[in-house]
């Protein structure tokens, strides 16, 4: 990993009590929580699908593959929903968010290298860490952390 990443806009929002930004261009949207319709022997990371206005998108779950406890819809959670690219081709995505914090600009020079001790999330799964206030950032590598695993594409 480079020291520095080029990162723009982002998206912050909260997961466990820790605030993650990704790139505002991959939002397509931000609505309140959704059924989700659990899919038979599905990975525990994408467990289920959900209807967004008439479009079947994949339901994550985010804290899973960052080794967090299961979510807990609150008054406060949203689910994004993002516009990625798995396997190729363009595919609208669901995530639940504890909250949905801000948007907000971050310049190269504010995204640091993780460290390699302190870090309790698998940090193939980041691209670094950025400075905001008096608080830290962890900006996801939305590639990485929306990806199949080998597993689930063997299901597909």
């Amino acid at each position: 990993m480079s020291d520095t990443v080029q990162f723009d806009t982002a998206l912050t929002f909260s997961l466990d009590g820790e605030r993650f930004a990704i790139p505002v261009g991959h939002v397509h949207e931000i609505i309140d929580p959704l059924p989700v319709t659990r899919a038979p022997n599905a990975d525990p990371f994408a467990p289920g699908l959900v209807n967004v206005r008439g479009a079947i998108a994949p339901f994550v779950d985010l804290r899973r593959r960052l080794g967090m406890g299961p979510a807990v819809v609150g008054e406060t959670s949203r689910v994004l929903v993002l516009d990625l690219v798995v396997g190729g081709e363009p595919t609208k995505v669901a995530m639940l968010a504890d909250d949905v914090d801000e948007i907000t600009d971050t310049a190269d020079t504010d995204l640091e290298a993780l460290p390699e001790l302190g870090v309790r999330w698998p940090t193939h799964l980041i691209r670094g860490v950025a400075r905001k206030d008096s608080s830290l950032i962890i900006v996801l590598d939305v590639d990485a952390a929306f990806s199949p695993t080998p597993t689930q594409m063997l299901r597909a």
